[in-house]
């Protein structure tokens, strides 16, 4: 990215990952919100491309980033994107910035870097990228755990972003979509199971049930696991594995970012 940028004469660079297949008017919509001088980048959507009797990884990973692009706009229309998808991404020219050369996510870094210069980050959904999603959930799990891993990078080089001043907007986007999600929540998630069963003497009706649903929502994490394992999807627990596959990553990408294994470069994964 970085030698191509040198390479690049346009006033707008443009990036997109090689499985993907972009919709005939992306590049015309990446460039439009440009009008605006504020904006320094502008992101697409990403889509998966799911069958009907897909993998449950394809099911759980179309539904995740349904989800997720819902939140890139909800970030968009407040102030700015926090987090642009690599598979689709533009820039100013001027404003990109080289990255150092173990940055594990160039995408995020590069789009926050534009922020912190005083630019927005637009997302305009019109332009999309399409890929088909991991063959299965292993593979799945080994790109959750190479983005937690860095995640966690990008929150100890992104610290100028926790100060509100002066853009409170960002931070708060920032807080509330990434670093919590990176690092509060999936370690909240496993204090609540922890200290659930002692505040059930406090409050039996109430902790009780809170005890029981955790229990019944881990239940069928696990049950989506077994069917996982045999081939098969279940509609009620593909969610609840899916979502318990990715707070997991969470641990395991902060293992790997401070025993520093984890590689920069992508490894290749299977596709469906």
């Amino acid at each position: 990215m970085n030698r191509a940028v040198l390479e690049a004469d346009g006033e707008i660079v443009v990036f997109c990952d090689a499985n993907t297949l972009l919709n005939r008017d992306a590049i015309r919509e990446l460039v439009a919100p440009y009008a605006d001088p504020h904006i320094g980048a502008v992101t697409g959507e990403k889509r998966i491309l799911v069958q009907n009797s897909g993998h449950v990884s394809s099911a759980g990973e179309g539904l995740y980033w349904k989800y997720e692009s819902w939140l890139k706009q909800l970030d968009s229309d407040l102030y700015s994107v926090v987090g642009a998808a690599g598979e689709l991404m533009s820039y100013r020219k001027s404003l990109y910035e080289p990255l150092e050369p173990d940055t594990i996510l160039d995408d995020f870094m590069q789009s926050m870097r534009v922020t912190l210069k005083g630019y927005k980050v637009a997302y305009n959904p019109k332009a999309y990228a399409m890929e088909t999603a991991s063959a299965d959930v292993s593979e799945e799990w080994k790109r959750k755990v190479r983005i937690s891993a860095g995640g966690w990078q990008s929150m100890s080089r992104l610290r100028r972003v926790l100060i509100p001043w002066p853009n409170p907007l960002l931070t708060y986007s920032y807080i509330s979509h990434r670093a919590f999600r990176w690092s509060a929540a999936p370690f909240s998630l496993l204090i609540l199971i922890l200290i659930n069963p002692i505040l059930v003497c406090y409050n039996p009706l109430l902790y009780g049930l809170i005890l029981a649903g955790q229990v019944m929502f881990y239940g069928l994490a696990i049950h989506g696991y077994w069917k996982d394992k045999k081939g098969e999807k279940n509609t009620f627990s593909f969610v609840p594995y899916y979502f318990t596959m990715m707070n997991l990553a969470v641990f395991f990408g902060l293992a790997r970012y401070l025993k520093g294994s984890q590689k920069a470069t992508w490894e290749r994964a299977k596709r469906a």
